[in-house]
């Protein structure tokens, strides 16, 4: 017998409707409540249109620094997913690389800014 699990997002809306808040909860999380998230990147692949389908939203108090922290994470996390679905570690790895310089490029801008 299989089994389904649902994931739920709830996204709330300012005047403008610019996500002021974010949360999510799954029926397979031990978490009982819903969980605050700053930003979300969602893929959807559909194999009909051998397209990509995404949504992708950040609330307006989400800092610089944490979108180049939630980038990098993410970019890191999906070179590890790409490392297990394929015989390509070597592109996986590439992904990782790249990951890190964009964060120590990020990392550099900050700091000559000064901050």
């Amino acid at each position: 017998m299989s089994t389904t699990s649902t994931i739920k997002i709830q996204v709330g809306l300012d005047d403008q409707k610019i996500p002021e808040s974010i949360e999510w909860s799954a029926t397979d999380n031990k978490e009982e409540r819903m969980i605050k998230a700053k930003g979300m990147i969602v893929s959807f692949w559909d194999p009909a249109e051998r397209a990509a389908l995404r949504i992708d939203l950040w609330t307006k108090d989400m800092m610089v620094d944490e979108m180049a922290d939630f980038f990098f994470q993410t970019m890191m996390t999906m070179a590890d997913t790409y490392a297990r679905a394929t015989p390509y570690k070597d592109q996986a790895q590439e992904l990782k690389d790249f990951a890190k310089d964009f964060f120590r490029k990020f990392q550099e801008k900050q700091k000559a800014e000064g901050q």
